[in-house]
């Protein structure tokens, strides 16, 4: 008995659902559209917006000049830090640094100067901070650095090294040395801390010891008195898992 020749089609034929309008198989297509179309400009115009979202993000959270954190990011990180040590009992340390007679600079050496001299502490500040710390430009010749997870002694001794290599590394410009110096004032939230704390009132303290450190005669750090005399240690194995914490919860 003969078999019917509507029976599956042989190996080398494309199944009916495969196949067009005209008799032939469609290509494979790559997975690049819902509706299995090729070059697909939906999917290409939700791209570029895509795209368009993150560079938008990106310079609302940017300092156009430094090309640090802005403002309202370092409240964001600071407000995520601190909820984060009340979660894992991990403190948050804050720098406050601000650029020692700074006006001098724009006076004698013009405005484009300063603006130069802004990038190069920028650019020094980043070089030598932990990638997980968050530097910023707080306003004017003040830069502010969150520290993660970063007890007091340890955060005084990044303010020291930071202090040392903005003073070792004088802005080249135009063909002269232009010196510049830094003071620091350093604090840290505390586990502990009472939840009335907020991010402004953190800010305002650490400040506090940033405007001591210029009445005291500039180039220095200051901290709380008694807490950072210990000497400073690594971070724990407790403190690094912990920084593993997805940062934007």
């Amino acid at each position: 008995m003969k078999r019917s020749r509507a029976s599956s089609p042989q190996p080398h034929e494309a199944p009916a659902s495969e196949m067009n309008a005209h008799g032939c198989s469609k290509p494979d297509l790559p997975p690049t559209c819902p509706l299995g179309v090729q070059d697909c400009p939906v999917r290409s115009t939700v791209e570029e917006l895509q795209e368009e979202c993150r560079r938008l993000t990106e310079l609302s959270h940017t300092d156009p000049l430094t090309g640090l954190f802005n403002l309202r990011y370092l409240r964001e990180a600071m407000d995520q830090e601190m909820e984060r040590t009340r979660r894992t009992g991990l403190a948050t340390g804050l720098i406050m640094i601000d650029l020692d007679h700074f006006k001098l600079v724009n006076d004698i050496h013009g405005h484009q100067c300063g603006n130069e001299a802004l990038r190069w502490t920028a650019r020094t500040l980043r070089r030598n901070i932990r990638r997980l710390d968050i530097p910023c430009r707080y306003g004017g010749e003040e830069f502010a650095i969150v520290l993660p997870a970063t007890r007091l002694p340890h955060a005084i001794r990044l303010a020291e090294r930071l202090r040392l290599a903005v003073m070792d590394s004088p802005l080249h410009y135009e063909g002269i040395w232009v010196p510049l110096r830094a003071s620091f004032g350093v604090d840290i939230y505390r586990p502990r801390e009472p939840g009335s704390v907020t991010v402004e009132d953190f800010i305002r303290r650490t400040d506090e010891f940033l405007l001591q450190a210029k009445t005291l005669g500039r180039n220095r750090v200051c901290c709380r008195q008694g807490d950072g005399s210990r000497p400073a240690t690594e971070t724990t194995a407790q403190e690094r898992a912990a920084l593993f914490i997805t940062r934007w919860p």
